[in-house]
């Protein structure tokens, strides 16, 4: 016991580090390192490699409230149109009655020139030339008035139709300018119940008003066939 006590107390202990030395040597080594500005300014070495920034989350797309209820909202279908049942059977009239009036258009130019050029030749021939007149004239009066009824009522029921309304439109602003010409036409006749033309200058206008009022709806029927919706 007594060598092993005084093996231990005659041991070389260690050095024991002085803290006021520990201080005074860290703020020695403070004191001498450069500034930050100083540091900053040093330029760098020539073989000093890139330092990167640092790093930067990567950017979001950003969430709109408006672009993602558009993108949502499904596209809008075109509203749908109704038509009444008879529709397409008022149609197929009227596409008949207007074919069936172009060979009337074509008679009635022919014998209303033969008439107009022999006026006031009185003869059997000439009588039956008159009367030849009167019955293609009522035919073509009675085949407008199927088409004015048929069309105007064909032209209400595609009211909210916005799909063609400028061509149907048109077309029925020219026929209704035809059917008031016919009107005047029947008003001038020679041989109508207010005789008005019974001057050359009154049977000139009677044939001028047929003639136009004939071209008008010509043009409208051909307008229909070429401008397709």
């Amino acid at each position: 016991m007594w060598l092993l006590a005084t093996s231990g107390f005659l041991q070389q202990l260690p050095p024991i580090p002085v803290v006021a030395d520990t201080v005074n040597s860290v703020v020695a080594s403070v004191a001498m390192s450069p500034a930050p500005a100083a540091v900053a300014a040093l330029p760098p070495a020539a073989d000093a490699a890139p330092t990167a920034g640092p790093l930067e989350p990567a950017p979001w797309p950003r969430w709109s409230p408006s672009l993602a209820a558009a993108d949502s909202a499904e596209p809008q279908r075109p509203r749908a149109v109704e038509m009444s049942e008879g529709y397409h059977l008022r149609l197929t009239i009227h596409y008949i009655a207007s074919f069936a009036t172009l060979p009337l258009f074509v008679a009635e130019y022919i014998v209303g020139t033969k008439l107009y050029n022999d006026y006031p030749a009185v003869s059997s021939s000439q009588q039956s030339l008159r009367n030849t007149h009167r019955v293609i004239a009522l035919g073509v009066a009675g085949l407008f008035a199927v088409n004015t009824v048929t069309g105007a009522w064909n032209l209400w029921d595609t009211r909210k139709d916005s799909k063609g309304a400028l061509r149907r439109y048109l077309h029925s602003g020219l026929m209704f300018a035809a059917d008031a010409g016919f009107v005047a036409t029947g008003l001038t006749a020679p041989h109508g119940g207010h005789r008005l033309t019974s001057t050359p200058a009154n049977r000139s206008l009677h044939r001028t008003l047929a003639i136009g009022s004939m071209g008008t709806a010509l043009a409208s029927y051909a307008m229909m066939l070429i401008w397709r919706n």
